[in-house]
């Protein structure tokens, strides 16, 4: 009998089950294996304090980003006083998986496949990968960390199949020397209508590979197209393509986690990547550390209530961050002309070091209060129309 079942082996299934083995309970990991999902790698410098990641893990550390409007011009923002690091998720994924099981956690290969209760058990059933039978694992609880699209959730938890979904496509190519439009030390946004219809393009370094990619909420747009034409316009259409991704990524967390039984989601599956960027790397071992300690509170008073203390400890320190971003994406991402005059905006001082001083410590930053006044006036000058996009 395990205390938790963890379905999901990516970051914030990982970081559960290592919080919940570190402190003593009986785990097990349970994840599909040879899937790798879209992302463009950026971790800030807090995941790495936070959950102790050494720059051992770090591919390289970018200093830079560009943004890019439709009609091609861009702004490049300096990353004062700190660094987004880099990973792949090919091997980050991995390693914190290997953490897991060194902490102690009981980790299965296989595919989940229901959660079957009697009067007397609980338990996750799913096909084991090397023999292609059903196994289970009887347990009092379980975490949900299988991703957008949650088999779990969707079984398990009210609206769970109601989340809306960018719909997310990268290469992973080998990188080129520094040119003249490859910086290895700079991440570009592309704001794009061309490209994303309604987000964005990122070209990413990863050391001696790089990320290029895009996403959308539009099904009918052509996802390798828009790639290709994305690596055309950024100098990369030559270079060898290594890998080729894709999946669906949630932009609102969820107004529920837990069935109110034994049941609590976590990361993409709870809907927790940050709207307008994108982020989700943070925000998944955010959320798995967040169900661990929802789980550990529950098994240690035996009220399932304590399962809701996952989403309301997450909120309580990101739900404001959430709210802007999403509404950043709202007013700017809906037309060329917006985003046109977004990485305008972009080209305020102020505007990049709040952006990046709350990247790096996830917090909207308060210590300025006549720079958020200003930035919130050209904001509501920019969306009224009463100035024009401005490039220097």
């Amino acid at each position: 009998m395990f205390d938790v079942v963890v379905v999901g082996g990516g970051p914030s299934g990982a970081t559960a089950a290592e919080d919940l083995a570190r402190s003593g309970h009986k785990v097990a990991l349970l994840d599909r294996e040879g899937r790798i999902k879209p992302c463009g790698g950026a971790i800030p410098p807090r995941l790495m304090q936070d959950f102790h990641i050494g720059e051992d893990q770090l591919l390289t550390k970018v200093n830079t980003a560009r943004m890019i409007s439709p009609t091609g011009r861009s702004v490049d923002i300096p990353i004062e006083n700190g660094f987004v690091g880099m990973v792949d998720r090919k091997d980050f994924d991995p390693y914190l998986r290997q953490r897991a099981r060194d902490a102690g956690a009981d980790y299965r290969v296989g595919t989940f496949v229901r959660i079957d209760r009697t009067a007397d058990e609980t338990a996750v059933i799913y096909r084991d990968k090397a023999s292609g039978t059903e196994m289970r694992l009887p347990t009092k609880l379980v975490i949900g960390a299988d991703g957008a699209k949650s088999k779990v959730g969707r079984a398990e938890v009210p609206d769970a199949d109601k989340v809306p979904l960018v719909f997310a496509y990268h290469e992973i190519i080998a990188a080129p020397p520094k040119n003249d439009v490859y910086d290895p030390k700079r991440c570009d946004v592309i704001y794009d209508g061309a490209i994303s219809p309604d987000f964005y393009g990122w070209v990413f370094p990863h050391g001696g590979t790089t990320s290029v990619g895009m996403g959308t909420e539009n099904p009918s747009v052509d996802l390798k197209a828009a790639t290709a034409a994305l690596r055309k316009a950024s100098g990369l259409e030559e270079c060898e393509t290594l890998r080729k991704e894709g999946a669906p990524i949630p932009l609102k967390p969820m107004d529920r986690w837990d069935n109110g039984k034994d049941v609590v989601l976590a990361g993409d599956a709870a809907g927790v990547v940050a709207p307008s960027s994108g982020e989700g790397i943070y925000y998944a071992m955010v959320g798995g550390r967040v169900a661990a300690t929802a789980a550990a509170a529950c098994l240690a008073s035996g009220r399932v209530s304590d399962l809701r203390l996952a989403r309301k400890l997450f909120m309580k320190e990101h739900k404001t961050v959430f709210r802007v971003l999403a509404s950043m994406q709202n007013a700017y991402y809906r037309s060329d002309e917006r985003r046109e005059r977004f990485v305008s905006l972009c080209h305020d001082i102020d505007v990049q070091r709040l952006t990046f001083e709350a990247y790096m410590n996830k917090k909207l930053v308060k210590a300025r209060p006549m720079a958020h006044l200003k930035i919130g006036v050209k904001n509501l000058a920019h969306l009224t129309r009463l100035v024009s996009p401005v490039f220097t």
